[in-house]
């Protein structure tokens, strides 16, 4: 993609460093709900996680918390609505090549995506891996896991079964145009 100024802007990767691994897939998607919203495209949002507050200090008319807890698990990450339909999901990244562990994936979310399953909603898993961010149905988690013995998800598996998301400048993870494709073919 060409710039102002003859700047070029490769949007095929998104890059990471070990320490803040996560959190780039993580800022890229609040910025494509943020598109979502200010086009009127979808209402999806972040989920908080709840603490408890134990201790909190001031400083500067500033409270900072100094010790806290979480209330209780969280489900997964985003939901909202699309298309007149309840959608939630999760982010996922690996460093690992070869497979997806399972165990980034706990007990309590696996049981809310068999719910929103369940109940007829839109779920899924946005996993970034090999520096390709791709969308796996809940059903296919579901599949995989009910028929499957291994602790992770080969990442043939998930080159066969997933969707690769493709990358942009707004939204920058337009996993929407893959819901559409998936969800609401034909309509």
């Amino acid at each position: 993609m060409q710039y102002p100024n003859n700047i070029k802007k490769n949007f095929t990767k998104l890059s990471i460093s070990h320490g803040n691994r996560g959190m780039d897939l993580e800022n890229s998607l609040n910025q494509s709900n943020d598109y979502y919203l200010r086009t009127n495209r979808a209402l999806i949002y972040k989920k908080p996680t709840p603490i408890g507050i134990v201790d909190v200090s001031y400083t500067n008319h500033k409270k900072i918390i100094e010790k806290a807890y979480f209330k209780e698990q969280s489900t997964l990450d985003y939901n909202g609505l699309y298309r007149g339909k309840y959608i939630e999901f999760d982010a996922k990244e690996t460093l690992i090549k070869t497979s997806f562990p399972l165990s980034n994936i706990h007990e309590h979310q696996t049981w809310q995506i068999r719910n929103v399953i369940k109940h007829g909603g839109i779920v899924f898993l946005i996993i970034r891996m090999n520096d390709i961010v791709y969308l796996l149905t809940g059903e296919d988690y579901i599949n995989y896991i009910d028929t499957s013995n291994r602790k992770s998800i080969s990442y043939k598996y998930i080159q066969e079964h997933a969707h690769i998301i493709k990358l942009g400048y707004q939204p920058p993870l337009d996993y929407l145009a893959v819901v559409d494709e998936i969800y609401f073919k034909g309509e």
